[in-house]
């Protein structure tokens, strides 16, 4: 058993999974796993032509706090689900006066940087998995922060997108809200949570804690400008129990791949996964480009 495993910048990835798959390895890589879905897809037809087992890394499935919300959509806790609001994202300094938390290539679009192809495919290996395919994507980017200083100490032009707005339609009938940003200070639990509603409850997940609200126990508030609310909100949502041991999310899908290529265990997070991260990261750029809807074909 040969495995190649790819963790290099996005703009030398490609180049190597060739020349891995031209070497009969089967590969497992981070993602995004190409810079193009075009190329991205040539990549998986090749593995699956060259009969090669392969793997894209989608950490955040395994995470304690998605596992209890897959956990609540398994046992119909949310009865149909009406919509999704995800928020993700921290203030990465500039590097002037406090060093930068990212790599400034992240932030200049001819070295592969841009919140959109680093974010989105997340995104739609998230949403694939827990509540439907996309259907369509609207989105708007923007580059708040136009200068930044690298590791060197120098101030460069930063031309790559540092935010990303997305609403998408989703094949279940649920729309899906989801910003992202490395232009925003943190206002939550966790730097990344998402909100689903349903119409039997709803619950607000992150990386690892899940809080819930029955339809039951839900309040009845009323709107009224004028006076102090009186709800305390946050306290009117329960825990969700671990009822399980959390293991290293990035540990447990490695794993899980390599007993897909030594076992022949089960495992549905490869190639062809991947390349629909990067053709939803695609299509919601040429959405911001041409300021419109776009349709995901299925």
């Amino acid at each position: 058993m040969s495995v190649y495993f790819d963790a290099q910048v996005t703009q030398a990835r490609e180049k190597a999974i060739r020349q891995a798959i031209e070497a009969g390895k089967h590969i497992y890589t981070e993602k995004p796993l190409a810079e193009s879905a075009a190329a991205a897809t040539e990549l998986a037809d090749l593995a699956a032509a060259g009969g090669l087992r392969t793997g894209v890394v989608q950490d955040k499935l395994f995470l304690p706090g998605i596992r209890k919300l897959k956990r609540l959509i398994d046992g119909g806790f949310f009865g149909r689900i009406l919509s999704v609001r995800g928020e993700f994202g921290y203030w990465v300094f500039e590097g002037e006066w406090q060093s930068a938390q990212r790599p400034s290539w992240n932030y200049r679009l001819a070295d592969g940087g841009g919140i959109a192809m680093d974010m989105l495919p997340h995104w739609n290996y998230l949403l694939e998995e827990l509540f439907g395919g996309v259907r369509s994507v609207y989105c708007t980017v923007a580059t708040h922060i136009d200068t930044r200083v690298d590791e060197r100490g120098e101030a460069y032009a930063a031309t790559a997108d540092d935010a990303a707005y997305a609403v998408f339609e989703l094949s279940g009938g649920a729309v899906a809200q989801i910003n992202s940003s490395w232009c925003v200070r943190v206002n939550r639990d966790e730097l990344v949570e998402f909100q689903v509603d349903g119409t039997e409850g709803s619950a607000v997940a992150g990386l690892r804690r899940c809080r819930v609200q029955h339809r039951a126990t839900t309040p009845k508030p009323v709107w009224n400008p004028d006076l102090p609310t009186p709800e305390p909100f946050r306290e009117q949502w329960s825990e969700v129990p671990d009822n399980d041991d959390f293991d290293n999310g990035f540990k447990v899908q490695w794993e899980a791949f390599l007993r897909h290529v030594a076992e022949d265990g089960p495992y549905r997070w490869d190639f062809a996964s991947g390349a629909r991260g990067v053709r939803l990261a695609e299509l919601a750029l040429r959405s911001a480009r041409e300021g419109r809807r776009i349709d995901v074909e299925q």
